[in-house]
């Protein structure tokens, strides 16, 4: 990726994916080709330019094809597009493949002119509408603002085969960007025949490796072997059913007893040791470019007072949480980006450096200039989504803000896709939130907290931090622009938007007869195109 990044005036030519799913030699496939993998909860919808979530993503990357890929190690590889070339990283041109839809038309540029405008249209209302802006697409601030026709974005197809993107501002890592799935197209003939009920398997319309042929609410998602994948032939699964458990030790259950190949990436922490001695190479643990954090809402008391705010983030004891109920390798984590990230190297705030005790006698100075007292103790309410995992972390969070600071702090319990919309709707104090790379890239992270992100459901405001993004545009070179990143997480911590809590790691169970499971993509997307059983 980051050769990518130094291609000015460059062509890209495809690269063979034909070892994706091939054993090495000497290996025998089992004859039945099938695999379970649990996606830790039931997913809001399978519509590209409407998901928000990686339980969606984990599906949606499986059925439909962008213009770039990630390979299993997390690399980018050619999709949709075979080749592409850029000018000044400001107009990038893909030529694309001979492919087709799983109902046998051609996949042409037209497709993706069709879904970026979709995307960016205001009337889809896509929580990933500012991924465009992020990609600086030519006119999408204007059309987001309904200042301009969706017909104006900076997207257009030259031909059936040739599609080209103008961008307002040079960006070098355009081509991480292009792997997200809301820049995945969809069938224009398949949405406007049957409108939000395109996304039902009678109904879906795919380019990607699998077909959707199932899909019982809360029970499972069943993907098939696209047969008219144009890379089909290095396809090794030929069934692959996604389940949405949200119990982890539920998980780890129904894994022992064979139900399951793959787990969530989330495994029980009380359970985690005894599973290591018992399983040893089953239990696959890797870096994440995740952060779990608690997500404040900035814009509404008590929360729009920065002494709050930072109260709050100082008096969480993330050592604990990290270290003692994670206990996997998670690292305690004092600002949003992961350090380890391409592209910078982030140093950690200097309140991390002082003791816990420290860190509440500050957050108590503060609460009591802001008006707090044993008298008037501060409250608020804590939403986090259903995981046996996620409410043991929101007690101990409660706990501590309790011992720590005399909070008050009730629970609120929601189901996944209930809370995504309740925290867009700002209603709630503080969330428990997850923000996955979408590239590697420290932009995939600050972008989000940007005034006018949709995916800032912070609702953090501060033009001081826009303007430092802004400049990372326009760094002469790689070490500028990671300085100017160290300097947006300095703001971002200065104004205690958020409370970040620790790095994740992918913790999984993989059954020894996976094969394909690298465990070294930092995004851990399950490619099931890349996966192969082994004759057990």
């Amino acid at each position: 990726m980051k050769k990518l990044h130094n291609l000015a005036l460059a062509c890209i030519t495809s690269v063979s994916l034909a070892n994706a799913a091939t054993p090495p030699e000497g290996i025998a496939l089992a004859a039945q080709q099938k695999i379970t993998i649990n996606n830790g909860s039931e997913v809001s919808t399978l519509d590209p330019q409407k998901i928000e979530g990686v339980p969606e993503s984990n599906i949606v990357s499986n059925l439909l094809e962008g213009l770039v890929n990630t390979d299993n190690q997390g690399h980018s590889v050619p999709g949709m597009a075979e080749s592409w070339s850029n000018q000044q990283y400001k107009t990038w041109t893909f030529t694309l493949r001979k492919a087709t839809w799983s109902n046998g038309e051609p996949v042409t540029a037209g497709d993706f002119v069709y879904s970026w405008r979709r995307l960016a249209d205001p009337a889809t209302a896509s929580p990933y509408a500012s991924y465009l802006q992020y990609a600086h697409i030519e006119n999408v601030d204007e059309i987001l603002a309904g200042k301009k026709p969706v017909e104006s974005l900076g997207v257009k197809a030259l031909d059936d085969t040739h599609f080209q993107v103008t961008l307002s501002e040079p960006v070098p890592w355009f081509i991480a960007l292009a792997t997200n799935a809301a820049l995945k197209p969809v069938n224009r003939q398949a949405v406007e025949k049957w409108g939000d009920k395109w996304t039902q398997p009678e109904h879906y319309v795919s380019n990607g490796a699998y077909t959707l042929s199932d899909w019982v609410i809360n029970e499972k998602i069943v993907l098939k072997r696209n047969p008219r994948y144009w890379d089909n032939a290095h396809t090794a699964i030929e069934t692959a059913i996604f389940l949405p458990i949200t119990s982890e030790s539920t998980d780890v259950a129904r894994y022992r007893s064979g139900e399951i190949d793959i787990t969530n990436s989330a495994l029980p922490p009380d359970l985690f040791p005894t599973l290591k001695k018992t399983l040893g190479t089953q239990v696959r643990v890797s870096p994440l470019l995740c952060t779990f954090y608690y997500e404040l809402n900035n814009r509404r008391p008590p929360f729009d007072d920065a002494r709050v705010r930072t109260a709050v983030k100082l008096t969480l004891d993330r050592d604990i949480i990290a270290n003692k109920i994670m206990g996997q390798g998670q690292i305690p984590a004092g600002g949003f980006t992961p350090p380890f990230i391409d592209g910078a190297r982030l140093q950690q705030p200097a309140w991390m450096q002082l003791t816990q005790q420290q860190r509440n006698e500050q957050a108590r100075k503060l609460l009591a200039e802001a008006g707090y007292s044993q008298e008037k103790p501060l409250r608020f309410s804590l939403l986090y989504n259903t995981s046996d995992l996620n409410k043991r972390q929101a007690i101990a969070a409660a706990s501590m803000w309790q011992k720590n600071l005399g909070a008050k702090v009730t629970l609120d319990n929601q189901e996944w896709k209930t809370m995504l919309d309740t925290r867009h709707q700002g209603n709630f104090d503080v969330a428990r939130a997850t923000w996955c790379a979408d590239y590697n890239e420290p932009s995939s992270f600050l972008n989000t907290m940007q005034s006018r992100s949709s995916n800032n459901t912070a609702f953090y405001k501060s033009e001081a931090f826009d303007r430092l993004l802004a400049k990372t545009l326009f760094a002469a070179d790689a070490a500028e622009r990671a300085a100017l990143y160290q300097q947006a997480e300095q703001q971002l911590d200065r104004d205690s938007a958020i409370v970040p809590v620790y790095y994740r790691v992918s913790a999984r169970l993989v059954k020894p007869w996976v094969g394909g499971f690298s465990g070294k993509d930092p995004q851990d997307q399950p490619n099931v195109k890349d996966y192969y059983i082994i004759k057990h």
